[in-house]
């Protein structure tokens, strides 16, 4: 508990959280913005569904992160939330993978109740933990798709996303599980996500 707590402490006086988060911000639109025109150009399909529920996660998260006082350092995530609901509208105007499963549906269902649950609560945390689980689940589209498909996706996508998702944990103004949690959980999927694709991308090759 004493390292977690030295650990935080280093963490919430960090110089130059407004430069962290304009960096975070600006890694949100090199990611994205070109997968818009891989989109836009056929090459890249995502999974429609997934990226409605990840638009509608992110947005609602930031609104949480703000009043948890996240400050400037919650402004990325609400950028990112903004283009992937933008990503999801690309994706259906370009018929992309619109395949929706009774599963899919059930995921945002169990999104929706976040909202009323802070309602409730009056407590952002259990939104933004209720969020971040549907946020994972909705990697279960892509993550059946990248299995039979690694090469549908661009590896370096979700490798900026590590990166803009440690420079969100950098630049919060406050440290605590209400503000951490998300963009730590979205780094580890991305991780995650990029170890399959490697792995599968071998596999497909030598096979």
């Amino acid at each position: 508990m004493e390292l977690m707590a030295k650990v935080l402490g280093v963490l919430q006086n960090l110089p130059h959280k407004n430069t962290l988060s304009m960096a975070a911000i600006a890694l949100t639109f090199l990611a994205t913005l070109p997968y818009m025109v891989s989109i836009f150009k056929g090459k890249t399909k995502p999974h429609v569904f997934t990226w409605i529920i990840w638009g509608s996660t992110t947005f609602i998260v930031f609104l949480a992160q703000m009043q948890s006082q996240a400050g400037m350092g919650a402004w990325p995530v609400g950028v990112s939330g903004v283009l992937t609901i933008a990503v999801a509208v690309l994706a259906i105007m370009k018929r992309a993978d619109i395949s929706i499963s009774k599963s899919d549906w059930g995921f945002l269902l169990v999104a929706a109740s976040a909202l009323p649950l802070w309602y409730i609560t009056a407590d952002p945390l259990w939104a933004v933990v209720i969020l971040t689980t549907v946020d994972v689940l909705g990697f279960g589209p892509t993550v059946r798709k990248l299995y039979h498909q690694p090469r549908s996706e661009p590896m370096l996508f979700y490798a900026l996303f590590v990166v803009r998702n440690t420079l969100v944990i950098l630049a919060l103004e406050h440290y605590s599980l209400a503000t951490v949690f998300f963009p730590a959980v979205l780094a580890v999927c991305c991780i995650l996500i990029i170890g399959l694709m490697a792995v599968r991308r071998g596999v497909v090759t030598n096979g």
